[in-house]
């Protein structure tokens, strides 16, 4: 029986929930028969009465309550509906909760939950990958898992780190994304980038639900063109494993860096300023990258997917890189 990336999610809240006392889930319309926008909490409040809590509908008031909790010394789990709402709890995200530590040295344990991405009619307020927004603040952590088993392994691990984290599930992931389990013998650490499927004409960068399209874009290539791409999945954009990057662009002296995000001033123009910066001299041809466009997202299923990079245009786009 195969686990979805969902289920992979609800075993890791149900796990952490069985192991320690102080970590509870807060959000909106998540405890009840309703279990969540998304059901990842379903059936949790049963199991756990009193430690799954609905919220008011406020993500400033979700996340100064989870703040709050987690001074005190617990270890709160929040749920946003949607990552586009968490921008309204922005303001305790990274003026409170980040820069905590470094006014007063006390420690932040909070976990935020944020569903993120683009599906099929989810328009420009359901729809936002928003991890360089929230990246930006120093004293959070981002993780952006793309596999079944780092959506369970990276949670657990989430709850471990004493900082704030922005847990970044992907939407179009939750249902779509299988394996045969979510459990594995080696997971990695927090900050450690997989290489997803080794290559020597070019490296492709991605997180998220870019990894799964820079796969099959990797697997077209070969049939088509004989190149062998090398695909690195990012798994956190901060902290980012600059040196995975740079091993493998050595291997392969071209980039291509491939984000759902809008394309100013994302993820993937750090990833080419830090190549840039420091391994200038790895590259046989200029960096590029590919983000979604820079319009609000639209609505219909076929202008979604021309909006976002899809396996044939990072195929595309990785085609024009190998010709320079």
């Amino acid at each position: 029986m195969s686990v979805t990336y969902i289920d992979a999610i609800h075993r890791a809240l149900f796990e952490l929930l069985e192991e320690d006392p102080q970590v509870f889930l807060f959000g909106e319309d998540i405890a009840g028969s309703f279990g969540g926008a998304f059901k990842a909490t379903k059936g949790l409040a049963e199991r756990f009465p009193g430690r799954v809590i609905n919220s008011p509908i406020s993500e400033d008031a979700i996340v100064g309550l989870g703040i709050g909790a987690a001074l005190g010394g617990m270890k709160p789990i929040l749920e946003m509906q949607f990552a586009d709402f968490g921008t309204l709890g922005q303001n305790q995200m990274g003026n409170n909760a980040g820069a905590h530590y470094y006014r007063t040295g006390l420690p932040v344990n909070l976990t935020l939950r944020m569903p993120c991405g683009g599906t099929p009619g989810g328009g420009p307020y359901h729809s936002q990958s928003l991890e360089a927004l929230f990246a930006h603040y120093p004293g959070l952590h981002v993780l952006t898992p793309a596999t079944v088993a780092d959506a369970y392994y990276m949670l657990k691990q989430a709850v471990r780190i004493p900082d704030p984290v922005v847990f970044m599930e992907h939407k179009f992931l939750y249902r779509w994304l299988k394996a045969e389990s979510c459990v594995e013998p080696d997971p990695l650490p927090v900050g450690k980038a997989r290489i997803a499927r080794p290559g020597e004409h070019a490296s492709v960068i991605a997180f998220s639900a870019m990894v799964p399209e820079a796969l099959k874009a990797a697997d077209l290539l070969e049939a088509t063109s004989g190149y062998r791409i090398e695909v690195v999945d990012l798994r956190s954009v901060k902290p980012l494993d600059t040196d995975t990057i740079l091993a493998s662009v050595a291997r392969t002296g071209r980039l291509l860096v491939v984000s759902e995000d809008f394309p100013w001033g994302g993820v993937a123009a750090e990833v080419v300023a830090r190549v840039a910066a420091e391994g200038l001299h790895l590259l046989d041809a200029p960096p590029l990258r590919l983000c979604s466009k820079d319009t609000p997202i639209p609505y219909h299923p076929d202008l979604w997917k021309a909006h976002r990079p899809s396996s044939e245009s990072i195929a595309q786009a990785v085609r024009y890189l190998i010709s320079l």
